[in-house]
């Protein structure tokens, strides 16, 4: 596994006179992602040792897999993915569910190991 610096250290939200924003990543390698994932689909079920993630649900219910956890996770509802951990991402509900997806690390496909998957990549 890579010894990469905690990013959740630099999330915060900042209050400001006309509303406020939230900070996801400060100055370090990041990919970032919006993922659609269409109704009765699901990605992999996988790991990365190269890149931890943080999903934001912009729409939803999204299935969510973390470690031996399994969820259904709610617009604006945050989740952390550690580098190593089997993680995935479902969409039971009849339309189309987006996350945004931010890559912690470096971002590369052939990092994927995929534990199972649908689509027999």
């Amino acid at each position: 596994m890579t010894n990469l610096p905690d990013p959740r250290e630099a999330m915060f939200v900042s209050e400001r006179p006309w509303g406020s924003f939230q900070q996801f990543t400060f100055n370090e390698p990041t990919t970032v992602k919006v993922i659609t994932v269409e109704p009765g689909q699901r990605l992999s079920l996988q790991t990365h040792a190269l890149r931890a993630e943080f999903w934001q649900v912009l729409d939803g219910p999204i299935d969510v897999t973390v470690g031996e956890r399994t969820w259904s996770a709610q617009p604006g509802e945050q989740v952390w993915i550690p580098v190593g951990t089997r993680h995935r991402m479902g969409n039971s509900a009849e339309v189309p569910g987006r996350v945004l997806e931010v890559g912690y690390g470096e971002f590369d496909e052939a990092d994927i190991v995929r534990l199972e998957d649908d689509y027999q990549r």
